[in-house]
Parts: structure tokens; C-alpha cells; sequence
């Protein structure tokens, strides 16, 4: 008589936090302010707010935007500051920096605004190997705001976890 095969993970209370799960849809893309430069380093205002006005920014609707300069031009506060004040109407967000960067900001607002009260107390998984561009910092970023609430605290899949915290008893 053959015995049967129970699936622990499946009927253990583990809880699987999957941070693909709140990735907010949206293309991201690099606004690179490079090509607007004289000869890709030095910025001249005058012809810096034409190219900015003529600009298409209606291009960038509901799109996440971080601006960058690829050259080793040094690129005042006020232009990437000037260039938000076109692409606010239209983008999601806007970020000095790279998509990395911009991946962490969004998260960062994700995250401080997830409610996880439905995980005090319980053991958590936190989903590794995506699929999605999830910055490190993003993890990070959860760790912080699971660990004062959850039970225990894990990383990976279930059959092969990290431990990484567990609540001390009181």
C-alpha cells in the first residue's frame, strides 16, 4: 500500500510576498538631456528652454521618466527641474537618475503605502527570482516594513528558503 504524498508547503500557513505582485504598469523610459547640450557637455540656457519648449512632451503620457545625462556634463539642479514642469502634466513620474533609480522611487511609494496588516504575526516568504525589474533596494525597502510586523521572515520559494528574521518570544 502506497502511502500518500502530502504537500507541506501548500497546507503550511506560509505566506508568499511577492513584490512583481505590486509592480505599477507603465512604460519606463530614460530621458537623456545629452542631446540638447552643446556638443553633448556644456548647457546653454537660452537654447536649453527653446529645445525644451518645442518639445514633444505629450509623448510621455503615463510613462515613468528618469532623466540622465550619458555624458560627464554637470547639469544644474534647475534643468532637470525645468524639464519636470513639461513632463508633469503627462508622465506618472519623474526621477533625477537611471531606471534602477526610478524603480526604487516607485517602489518606494508602493511600499509605504501597502497595507500589511493581514501579515502580523504570520511567517513570510518574500518571493525571489523575478520576472519584472525589482531593484534590490525594493527588497530592502520590504524588510523594513515586514520585519517589526511578521512572525518569521524568509527568501526565496518555500522548498528552498533563506531564513532571515524571526520574532523573538517574548
Amino acid at each position: 500500500m502506497a502511502e500518500e504524498i502530502v504537500n507541506r508547503v501548500a497546507n503550511s500557513k506560509l505566506i508568499t510576498f511577492n513584490l512583481e505582485d505590486h509592480y505599477p504598469a507603465g512604460e519606463r523610459v530614460v530621458f537623456d538631456v545629452k542631446d540638447w547640450l552643446l556638443e553633448g557637455f556644456v548647457l546653454r540656457e537660452k537654447e536649453f528652454r527653446k529645445e525644451a519648449k518645442a518639445h514633444n512632451w505629450a509623448n510621455y503620457k503615463d510613462k515613468f521618466v528618469a532623466l540622465t545625462c550619458s555624458s560627464d556634463a554637470i547639469i544644474p539642479a534647475w534643468a532637470y527641474m525645468l524639464i519636470t514642469t513639461y513632463l508633469q502634466p503627462y508622465a506618472k513620474k519623474v526621477v533625477a537618475g537611471d531606471l534602477e533609480t526610478l524603480e526604487t522611487v516607485i517602489y518606494t511609494e508602493v511600499l509605504q503605502n501597502l497595507n500589511i496588516d493581514d501579515l502580523k504575526d504570520k511567517p513570510v516568504i518574500v518571493k525571489g527570482c523575478a520576472n519584472k525589474p525589482v531593484p534590490t533596494n525594493a527588497y530592502l525597502l520590504l524588510i523594513e516594513k515586514l520585519q517589526p510586523v511578521v512572525k518569521t521572515l524568509m527568501y526565496g520559494e518555500a522548498c528552498s528558503s533563506v531564513p532571515l528574521y524571526k520574532k523573538p518570544r517574548k
